[in-house]
């Protein structure tokens, strides 16, 4: 999958040297809640107390979005807090609650595998989440499981969608270069998560070739297979039988 701006992280960074400094995450979704800071201050609180009841201190406050949505992992503040990670100057990112990182599962799911690969560590305070501990790592497990039951009962749905509208004799597209089976995952991911980029990620994460033979989806990739006359008409059926 495409990552988030900042970059792949390095595997070969120490950041064993740097577990006890993190870099702080705040995010509010609406502008009248970035305006009056209402919500950032209470996150600030939140975090700076959990930092000091672990022993751990912030490497700084700036990683903030104001006024953005967490159905992806496309905004600024995230970014850059990925960045100083990527950097080596911290060990992790810290949230108040689970869901100012990502209202999505599959995306949470996506950043807990890439820092368990990678070696830092993600913590969210309101549900215990700790990838050093034990307990910390059980509790992100579970939600993972959580994570791959939604991603199931995606394709479950769109399957089912599927049979039955070829049991009606609909003819679900013409001859095209996409298979089926791709056309249905990008476009059941898609109405899921809203996102080109995220569905780019999941592609490429997966190690599946472009339509060229390429190695690289991009978001205008998926655009573009969405925006195409088979995409459209395969999205609707699916949306009509959702």
């Amino acid at each position: 999958m495409p990552r988030p701006k900042g970059g792949a992280l390095s595997l070969t960074k120490d950041y064993a040297k740097v577990s006890d400094l993190l870099v702080p995450y705040r995010r509010v979704s609406t502008r009248e809640q970035a305006d009056k800071g209402a919500g950032l201050a209470a996150q600030f609180t939140t975090i700076n107390h959990g930092l000091g009841y672990r022993g751990q201190s912030a490497l700084h406050w700036d990683c903030v979005d104001r006024g953005k949505s967490g159905k992806n992992l496309q905004r600024d503040g995230l970014s850059s807090a990925l960045a100083l990670i990527e950097a080596g100057e911290a060990g992790g990112i810290i949230v108040s609650k689970l869901d100012r990182l990502s209202r999505s599962l599959l995306d949470f799911a996506y950043l807990m595998a890439r820092a368990e690969r990678e070696g830092w560590n993600i913590v969210a305070l309101d549900l215990n989440i700790d990838l050093n501990t034990a307990s910390g790592k059980l509790m992100a497990g579970i939600l993972a499981l959580f994570a791959e039951f939604e991603r199931n009962v995606i394709r479950q749905r769109t399957k089912d969608g599927l049979a039955e509208k070829r049991a009606e004799g609909v003819r679900l597209g013409r001859r095209r270069v996409i298979s089926d089976e791709l056309l249905e995952a990008i476009v059941s991911a898609y109405l899921s998560e809203q996102s080109y980029s995220a569905v780019a990620r999941w592609l490429n994460e997966a190690g599946m070739p472009t339509l060229s033979g390429g190695k690289m989806w991009y978001p205008s990739s998926i655009h573009k297979v969405l925006q195409s006359i088979d995409g459209k008409e395969f999205m609707e059926r699916l949306e009509d039988v959702a």
